[in-house]
């Protein structure tokens, strides 16, 4: 498997590209807004219900409010980043594989709809996926290694399938995906550490689509040669 290391590396050099970054900067600025609009929406409703006659216990309640929601909105900056950086995907792909194929070659991008639909389930996925994980948060050495191993999974899986639907349909990628479900796996690990690692995870879109779509060539060369 060491050509995953090789695809890692190229993949971390292509996310720093013009065209990346200026995919990085649209997602951020668009999550961010939703997620301030989001804030200041929650924050008015639930003051409006946290009404208390002294002045000291109210002024205790905004402040907890702000870090209940601060908390609240960080957990869902994930999720959200990866359904706004999925209007994109197709984008990244393209760019990618100028780089992979010879003209003529590269992939189709999936209709809009099946690609909404994609990417609401990734979202709704990961959000259930590390909301276990949260909850097992007390649990020593159980919640490192429950997000490592469903962030794996799921995401190996999710930007597997996102790359080789360019190439074919949702039926055939599904089946590759289940004939090499072992190498994804170990493919979503390096997915999931960035997730993993604080700062460095909103590059997760970037990254999983560049990193997968040599994945999926090397794949599907395997399996045309077997």
């Amino acid at each position: 498997m060491s050509f995953m290391f090789d695809a890692a590396l190229a993949a971390m050099r292509e996310i720093i590209s013009p065209p990346f970054r200026a995919v990085l900067m649209k997602s951020l600025g668009m999550t961010l807004v939703f997620l301030a609009l989001a804030w200041v929406g929650l924050d008015k409703l639930a003051l409006s219900y946290a009404v208390v006659s002294h002045p000291w216990l109210q002024t205790a309640l905004v402040y907890a409010t702000g870090v209940g929601l601060f908390f609240l909105l960080a957990y869902f900056l994930g999720p959200i980043s990866m359904i706004v950086s999925g209007l994109f995907l197709d984008d990244l792909a393209d760019v990618v594989e100028a780089d992979l194929y010879p003209p003529g070659q590269r992939g189709l991008a999936m209709p809009a709809a099946q690609a909404i639909i994609m990417g609401l389930r990734f979202a709704l996925v990961s959000a259930g996926v590390n909301l276990v994980a949260l909850m097992l948060l007390f649990v020593p050495g159980i919640n490192a290694a429950a997000f490592l191993l469903a962030n794996a999974y799921l995401l190996g899986r999710e930007y597997f399938l996102f790359a080789a639907t360019r190439f074919m349909p949702l039926a055939e990628a599904h089946a590759l995906r289940e004939r090499f479900a072992f190498p994804l796996f170990l493919a979503g690990l390096f997915i999931a550490a960035l997730v993993a690692t604080p700062g460095l995870n909103v590059l997760t879109p970037l990254f999983g689509v560049a990193f997968m779509s040599r994945v999926y060539k090397k794949l599907a060369r395997d399996a045309e040669a077997a």
